[in-house]
């Protein structure tokens, strides 16, 4: 739930890069006001952008090739990565991109999921979900010879609908089960100390600032869903929009061709001499705007504790005073101290590493999804993080109460 301060702070400064940003979709409205176009045609243009943006998010890599096979020769390690390997650390598979024939030898054994040649063959299907491989026939045999990332591969997992680990895409949902650190540290060119920092990070943790400032501390991977109308989205409320952390993330973390400049950080990195972000990035933001927080499952929650779990939210519990208002948070607003993080005390902090060096409030809806919680993931229940409040806040919360507020907090 990773709350933050009761007491009100600084709020994050816009950034060159939003207002550039927002620049552009000014200019694409005024062009539509300008040509007498009607509120349909805009929101046909933002359905159109979106539909961009979705293209965008799961298999676009910003030439981002250059990092993952030119430097760290994944490629290499992942030919020789059976599927079953695979799935075990987290990569995921779409059901959809898979061919009836392969379906079939799936199901009845005949496709080996124990061989490296069909972790080549669903790669080469655009199937593994976050990766794009080039696969070119080497002497008849199909080989991977280039590997890229896409933002798919962190912030969407499948719904197991045709095993545990392949089924349809769930866009914006935080991979929990991936190993970040663990297949990095395949790669043939890091040295031991680094391989073994990062196969400590664990399951659905990344550092995003590692390759910054050498220091470990991993967050878990945020979702990419219910952003609509926040303009505070990392942990520590950089950004004020989608579009900086996307640029952030793009650049200095998928290896992408393009520049990030962050001065409150004195950090400004640039890869190649063509920028394949910038021009991508609003539609990148419209698609990831348009999802939707995922409603929780039907039978998931008590209702009528969540009722009273409300009452105690709102009142006893404390809650809303920062999770404000309709999107649960009051990012938009405030940042909050890192003496007021819930989160298990760090030395230092994550947020000291930051722009900010603060924390925003996170957003509530979806929080049913994305266990376990704080930006540490020191939290591993919801049952967890009430008692993690109740305690460091002194509410001296019944136990019903906690339970109700557990149930409330479900229902988002």
């Amino acid at each position: 739930m990773n709350t933050r301060s009761r007491h009100p702070a600084r709020t994050a400064a816009r950034t060159p890069h939003a207002l550039r940003t927002n620049a552009i979709a000014a200019a694409v409205a005024a062009l539509v006001s300008a040509c007498g176009g009607s509120d349909d045609d805009g929101a046909a243009q933002q359905a159109a952008l979106a539909a961009q943006g979705k293209q965008i998010f799961r298999f676009e890599t910003f030439g981002d090739e250059a990092k993952w096979t030119d430097t760290l020769r994944m490629q290499e390690a992942i030919a020789a990565v059976d599927p079953t390997t695979a799935l075990s650390v987290g990569l995921k598979v779409d059901a959809d991109a898979l061919p009836a024939a392969v379906v079939a030898g799936i199901q009845n054994g005949s496709i080996d999921l124990h061989s490296p040649a069909t972790t080549i063959a669903l790669l080469k299907l655009d199937a593994v979900v976050g990766v794009k491989a080039t696969v070119t026939s080497v002497n008849g045999v199909d080989t991977l010879t280039r590997v890229g990332i896409t933002c798919a591969l962190c912030h969407s997992t499948v719904d197991d609908s045709f095993a545990p680990g392949i089924g349809k895409r769930l866009d914006g949902w935080p991979n929990r089960d991936l190993d970040v650190g663990a297949i990095v540290a395949l790669s043939p060119t890091l040295d031991a100390a680094t391989k073994t920092t990062l196969a400590s990070w664990g399951r659905g943790k990344y550092d995003p600032r590692f390759n910054i400032d050498s220091l470990s501390k991993p967050a878990v991977i945020p979702p990419a869903y219910g952003l609509a109308g926040i303009h505070s989205i990392t942990f520590t409320g950089d950004g004020s929009e989608v579009a900086y952390w996307n640029r952030y993330v793009a650049v200095t973390q998928m290896g992408g061709l393009g520049t990030f400049d962050e001065p409150r950080l004195n950090l400004h990195v640039t890869n190649g001499t063509t920028d394949l972000v910038s021009d991508k990035l609003p539609a990148l933001q419209a698609y990831q705007l348009s999802i939707a927080a995922p409603p929780p499952p039907p039978g998931s929650f008590d209702a009528a504790a969540a009722a009273r779990g409300k009452v105690v939210f709102e009142g006893a519990g404390q809650c809303a005073t920062c999770h404000s208002g309709s999107l649960y948070t009051d990012a938009n607003t405030t940042l909050h101290p890192v003496a007021d993080s819930m989160a298990e005390p760090e030395t230092p902090s994550y947020a000291a590493r930051s722009a900010t060096k603060m924390y925003r409030t996170s957003p509530l809806a979806g929080i049913w999804q994305h266990a376990p919680y704080f930006h540490d993931g020191s939290a591993a229940t919801l049952d967890d993080v009430v008692d993690v409040y109740n305690t460091r806040r002194s509410l001296g919360l019944t136990a019903q109460q906690k339970s109700d507020l557990v149930q409330y907090l479900k229902s988002l």
